[in-house]
C-alpha cells in the first residue's frame, strides 16, 4: 500500500495545481511537478517510489492535457503535430526499454539521479528557449532539418523516463514561429496524444496500476482547475519573475535528486 501523510498530499495537490498551470499556458512550472512528485514519492516509499512517482503523474497529466485542448481547440497546428508525433513515439519506445533498466533491485536512485539530470537539462534548454526567442524578432533563425527529428526522439525519451519533454517540444514550436495561441494548443494535442500512448507501457512496467490510480484520482481536480485558471490568471501576474522562481526550485530539486 502507498502511505501518505497530509504533507505529502498537500505536495501532491499542489504539484497536480502547477501541472495544470503549466498545461495552461505557464511554460516550464511542470517541471516542477515532476521533481516534487519524485521526492515525495521516495520519501513515502523509498527508493521504489521514484519509478512509481513516473507513473503516479501520469493521468494527473492526461487530465490537464485533456482540459488544455479543450480550451485552445481553435488553436492547433496540425501539421507540426504530424511532423513530430512518430519521432516522439520511437522516443517512447525507447524510454520503455530504458525504464525498465531501471526496474531492477536497487537501481531506483540512479533513476532518480537520471531525472534530476533530465531537469536540469530541460532548464538549460529553456535558456536557449529564451535566447531564440530573442532571435526570432530579428527573424535571422535558421531550423535544420534535423531539429524536428532529434528533438523528437529525445522527447520521447524524456517523456517516458521523467514526464519532462514540454521544453523540447516548445523549442521546436517557437523555431517553427507559431503564433502565442497555436503555440500552446499545437502542444497541448501533441503531449495529450502522446501521454495517453504512454498509459499501457506504463502499465507493462508496474508503475500504473489500480492502487497507484486510486491515488492520482483525486489529483485530477487541482490539474484540470489549474489549466482552466491558468489563461485567466496568467495576465495578472509577472510571468517573468513567476518564471523565475519556479525555474529556481527546478534546478534546486534537479541537484538534490542528483547529489
Amino acid at each position: 500500500m502507498i502511505e501518505l501523510t497530509w504533507t505529502h498530499w498537500v505536495v501532491l495537490v499542489i504539484g497536480a495545481a502547477i501541472m495544470g498551470l503549466s498545461k495552461g499556458g505557464i511554460p516550464g512550472a511542470g517541471n516542477l511537478t515532476v521533481a516534487l512528485y519524485v521526492l515525495v514519492l521516495e520519501d513515502a516509499l523509498g527508493p521504489s517510489g521514484v519509478a512509481l512517482s513516473v507513473g503516479l503523474l501520469l493521468p494527473v497529466l492526461v487530465s490537464a492535457d485533456l482540459v488544455s485542448t479543450i480550451v485552445y481547440r481553435k488553436h492547433v497546428e496540425w501539421t507540426h503535430v504530424r511532423r513530430l508525433l512518430p519521432y516522439f513515439m520511437i522516443g517512447v519506445l525507447a524510454g520503455w526499454l530504458t525504464f525498465d533498466y531501471f526496474q531492477a533491485e536497487g537501481r531506483g536512485e540512479s533513476l532518480k539521479v537520471l531525472i534530476g539530470v533530465i531537469l536540469l537539462g530541460m532548464t538549460l534548454l529553456r535558456f536557449v528557449f529564451l535566447q531564440v526567442t530573442k532571435n526570432r524578432k530579428s527573424d535571422t533563425l535558421q531550423v535544420p532539418r534535423f531539429l524536428g527529428p532529434v528533438l523528437g526522439l529525445v522527447g520521447g525519451m524524456a517523456t517516458m523516463l521523467a514526464n519532462a519533454a514540454g521544453p523540447i517540444a516548445q523549442f521546436y514550436l517557437l523555431a517553427m514561429k507559431l503564433p502565442k495561441y497555436a503555440f500552446i494548443g499545437t502542444s497541448a494535442w501533441l503531449f495529450l496524444i502522446v501521454n495517453v500512448s504512454k498509459v499501457p507501457f506504463m502499465y507493462e512496467l508496474e508503475v500504473l496500476n489500480l492502487e497507484i490510480f486510486s491515488v492520482c484520482i483525486w489529483l485530477f481536480i487541482p490539474a484540470m482547475v489549474g489549466a482552466w485558471i491558468a489563461p485567466k490568471i496568467v495576465v495578472y501576474i509577472r510571468q517573468d519573475w513567476f518564471e523565475r522562481m519556479i525555474w529556481f526550485f527546478i534546478v534546486v530539486a534537479g541537484l538534490r535528486m542528483i547529489f
